[in-house]
């Protein structure tokens, strides 16, 4: 059973209700760039995770069969007492060693290039719960080892980490202000506020998945403050909308000091060493700036009204077909669902590009239209989805085409028009 793919629907709804609040009461708190940019990184997460969740499922499986200290039947998770009790063990244990990966992701550096797509976002609302890494399967399954070697069963871990990352949802609103005592052993919404921030008092703070007592133990509990607002985003901004750049940031610019580093231990060291920390030659060589929090601004672009409008039905058809191959996996595995995944992953590229504004945008998604859409349409007539036929299929390529191009025909003279503005400031 997979509880985060059940959670969708509600995820979906939970984000139309706040959104309506949002608006409602005029608060600002969505922009729709940046809401499409951060649930666009969530279903590039989970979409390449149908590939690469094998990996950690191996390395269990191994260290489950070869080095468990003890037997755990699956039978013992029952609803009796004792299975209970068992239950309440594996989610807290695996709550503690969240917190592990969690610090260890804004404490080193390669972990924090992978966890650095979630902190992008310069606005807190629940789509930025589900703006999620896609290179985190590279070392975040390290931390949860020592639950296999105990001896937890596979499908046991799996629920109650699937349970973790689903309460985790909830905390990520600004709806919801202080809650009195569950502040003091759960994380809430402020709590987690304070570890979105980029204030000098609350970086590096508050990292527990469901419980703030690993903060609270471990010294790294921040309480927010009202003299102190959050502001949220980090301190090198991502400043575009690009889904893959976002991925790729901050492992970037570990590259470029590691190439630049004069000593082979500081090229490797890097990787490994506290985030922040650079070679005295490089840094003397390439100095950062200072932070300046005080002239923050907010990466929002210019786009105009009929370009929005045609990012946003574009992408409720991503969702669509994101929700798709999410049952196609299950019917037809990896290879079944790569190509409608490719497809995606070029919408949700050229969706980046239309939110920024920008005139080479119209070639970008013109090429998906004519090219991408049809080569994939193509290449799925060698393992076509179950139920659709193949006269189906391409009438419903070639209808989705032409209502495309032309209303993305209708953008183009306010995209025109924006860049000249532009060119002319």
């Amino acid at each position: 059973m997979d509880l985060i793919a059940l959670a969708v629907p509600f995820f979906i709804a939970s984000i139309a209700v706040e959104l309506g609040f949002d608006r409602a009461r005029g608060r600002g708190l969505y922009r729709s760039s940046d809401a499409i940019n951060s649930l666009s990184l969530g279903m590039l997460s989970s979409t390449t995770g149908y590939f690469t969740a094998l990996l950690k499922l191996l390395i269990w499986g191994l260290v489950l069969e070869n080095f468990a200290a003890f037997n755990m039947p699956i039978a013992w998770f029952d609803s009796s007492p004792g299975g209970i009790a068992l239950w309440i063990a594996a989610a807290v244990g695996w709550d503690f060693c969240y917190y592990w990966r969690h610090r260890c992701g804004h404490e080193i550096s390669v972990l924090w290039a992978a966890h650095a797509v979630h902190h992008q976002s310069e606005d807190y609302n629940l789509s930025t719960a589900l703006r999620q890494s896609s290179t985190g399967f590279l070392f975040e399954w390290i931390f949860y080892v020592p639950l296999f070697v105990v001896g937890f069963p596979l499908e046991v871990l799996l629920v109650v980490g699937a349970a973790n990352l689903i309460y985790q949802f909830w905390v990520h609103t600004q709806f919801v202000h202080r809650l009195g005592a569950l502040d003091y052993i759960f994380v809430t919404p402020s709590n987690h506020r304070v570890h979105h921030a980029q204030n000098e008092r609350y970086i590096d703070k508050n990292y527990g998945g469901i419980l703030i007592l690993w903060d609270r133990l471990f010294g790294t509990f921040e309480d927010e403050r009202d003299d102190d607002p959050v502001v949220f985003g980090v301190r090198k901004p991502l400043a575009n909308l690009n889904p893959f750049w976002a991925n790729l940031q901050v492992y970037d610019y570990l590259l470029f000091d590691a190439i630049r580093a004069r000593r082979w231990r500081d090229k490797l060291g890097i990787w490994f060493r506290p985030t922040g920390w650079r070679p005295d030659d490089v840094a003397a060589v390439h100095p950062k700036p200072a932070t300046d929090i005080t002239k923050f601004r907010k990466y929002d672009p210019a786009v105009p009204p009929s370009v929005k409008r045609y990012v946003l039905a574009q992408f409720i058809v991503a969702i669509f077909l994101a929700l798709g191959i999410s049952v196609l996996i299950v019917e037809s595995g990896p290879r079944g669902v790569l190509v409608p995944c490719l497809m995606l992953w070029a919408q949700l590229y050229s969706l980046g590009t239309l939110n920024e504004g920008r005139q080479e945008s119209l070639r970008v998604e013109c090429l998906r239209l004519l090219v991408i859409v049809p080569a994939a349409a193509f290449a799925m007539q060698l393992y076509p989805p179950p139920g659709v036929t193949l006269d189906g299929l391409w009438v419903a390529v070639f209808g989705y085409v032409t209502l495309s191009l032309l209303a993305l025909n209708g953008c183009r003279g306010d995209i025109v028009k924006k860049e000249l503005f532009v060119n002319k400031q």
